[in-house]
């Protein structure tokens, strides 16, 4: 057993030990059918903090046949699939970190010269009886082993794309790096099964990807990959069930990440919550901001303050609870590389700071704790009255529970002067300035625009969560260039008040059965 050559399996003994374990082990029934087949070649991109890690080790602990780990696997959902006995203990396994060689080198060049020689020589220490024909060559070494073990390399390659975001402006480096794997990798027969995760998908030059082998499941097409990575909403419902935790807190929270598995029989929709946020709060019995911490506002408010056309616009849209269209076939995937704002809005959707809705092509920002950052980020730029409205925002809604019309007045015109990044002249702008200067009403309510109410549409419905039944459920309607009177007679006439209250019982019944039928499931 080497440092790379057939790891081992503490890294996964560890995960099975910690507080919070989630079982994503039907992960291997699915490379498991890949191996050694054309579909061999996987590369799984996800935000930070998703699983990725925790995924390699598991799957190293399983095909490594150094040593018997059955006892690992006994009680996990892997084993009751059909293909578990026969592809346990059944490979030599190479895992590697390129993030560790990248910080251990100056060059990409000393990267990859100190990875070769280091693969080369845990192989030297393992199979000392073979006679290399090239001991400086990786490619003939690994086929010299393999001729003599006819046993073929499960390769685990965790942060792939860690070069990418290092050398960011270094195509030439970028380039060369990929040559590397593809020359490693493709059309090998001493490869089993090529298994990369990342946080972007892979680099493309001109026509054509250098690893075109891959089959990817990323953030924007998560394949049958869907809900192995990130905890899905019936995994984090069992967890507030254990940890006596609000799950519709923690679902405004958390949630947010909607990704859709395209199956024969349909299509599975999959609510995706950030592991490390969940297992935070779980642990410390507290609600609040921990995915963020592994990275600082920084990050994200070099790319929305970026110089393209719209996108300034897009960003105030969806902190204001919106979503917008994108076309996110112009992404070159990478973090430099950018013609239009889409390109810039598909880079945060892998960096997990927007979710993409793959039905009608639209970005918005996933939950709470990523608006919480967009917060962050804005109030250290200059755009002009965004972060003003949204500290106002507090005082506007205790405004509105006071029923104090003439501040609430004061306050609503204030934020439609100040905020001059968007161009008002439809109700749809005036109703993202709504939006926005009332952003703290998030902390009690579930925000609906267009409630129907069976006599025509409620511009915007702010509905009382259950932790906060004692605040006033609220009715907006928006008017542009027409007169506030016109605007009560609507309200009025069409009876959007009673409508509100059969509605609110309705959603609070239909929440009560759904969270009887979670936790009659978790049970």
């Amino acid at each position: 057993m080497g440092s790379y050559l057939n790891p081992g399996n503490l890294s996964f003994r560890g995960s099975l030990r910690s507080k919070i374990y989630i079982d994503k082990s039907e992960l291997i029934a699915r490379t498991n059918e890949a191996l050694c087949t054309e579909q061999k070649y996987i590369c799984v991109s996800r935000p930070r903090r998703f699983g990725k890690s925790m995924a390699a080790n598991m799957l190293a602990a399983y095909y490594d046949r150094s040593e018997d780990t059955t006892e690992l696997f006994q009680n996990l959902a892997i084993s009751k699939d059909r293909s578990y006995r026969e592809n346990l203990n059944q490979y030599d396994v190479i895992k590697i970190n390129m993030q560790e060689f990248l910080s251990m080198s100056e060059t990409m060049e000393e990267m990859l010269e100190m990875l070769k020689n280091y693969l080369i020589l845990d192989f030297k220490e393992t199979f000392h009886e073979i006679q290399f024909r090239d001991e400086k060559n990786l490619i003939q070494v690994m086929k010299d082993v393999f001729r003599y073990t006819k046993c073929p390399f499960v390769i685990l390659i965790d942060e792939w794309d860690c070069l990418f975001r290092e050398y960011k402006q270094n195509k030439e480096a970028q380039k060369k790096y990929l040559d590397f794997l593809r020359a490693w990798l493709k059309d090998k027969d001493y490869v089993a099964l090529a298994y990369m995760t990342g946080i972007l998908p892979i680099k493309k030059y001109g026509s054509h990807s250098a690893l075109n082998m891959f089959t990817e499941y990323s953030m924007t097409d998560p394949g049958d990959l869907a809900g192995y990575f990130g905890f899905t909403e019936q995994e984090v419902s069992r967890l507030c069930d254990t940890y006596d935790m609000n799950f519709e807190e923690a679902k405004t929270w958390y949630d947010g990440y909607h990704l859709i598995a395209h199956r024969q029989n349909g299509d599975e929709h999959y609510s995706i919550y950030s592991p490390k946020s969940v297992v935070e709060a779980m642990l410390r019995h507290k609600l609040g901001t921990y995915w963020n911490q592994t990275e600082t506002y920084e990050a994200l408010k070099i790319y929305i303050q970026m110089d393209m056309d719209g996108l300034q616009d897009s960003v105030v849209r969806m902190l204001a609870g919106e979503a917008v269209q994108i076309n996110i076939g112009t992404f070159s995937n990478d973090m430099t590389t950018f013609a239009t704002k889409d390109d810039v809005l598909t880079l945060l959707i892998h960096l997990g700071y927007l979710t993409y809705n793959s039905v009608d092509g639209t970005v918005a920002i996933p939950n709470k704790e990523v608006s919480q950052e967009y917060v962050n980020a804005i109030s250290t730029m200059n755009w002009h009255g965004v972060i003003d409205s949204v500290e106002s925002s507090r005082k506007l809604l205790e405004s509105l529970w006071a029923m104090d019309a003439d501040a609430v007045a004061a306050g609503v015109d204030k934020a439609l002067d100040e905020i001059s990044i968007l161009q008002y002249n439809d109700e749809n702008s005036l109703s993202c300035t709504i939006n926005l200067a009332f952003y703290f009403a998030r902390e009690y309510y579930t925000i609906i625009r267009e409630l129907p109410t069976g006599k025509g549409f409620a511009d915007i419905c702010l509905i009382p969560r259950k932790l906060h039944l004692d605040k006033p459920a609220v009715v907006i309607e928006l008017k542009w260039d027409k007169s506030a009177s016109g605007a009560l007679d609507q309200i009025r006439e069409k009876q959007y008040g009673n409508a509100l209250k059969i509605i609110m019982v309705v959603y609070y019944l239909l929440e009560l059965i759904i969270t009887k039928q979670r936790r009659n499931t978790n049970a």
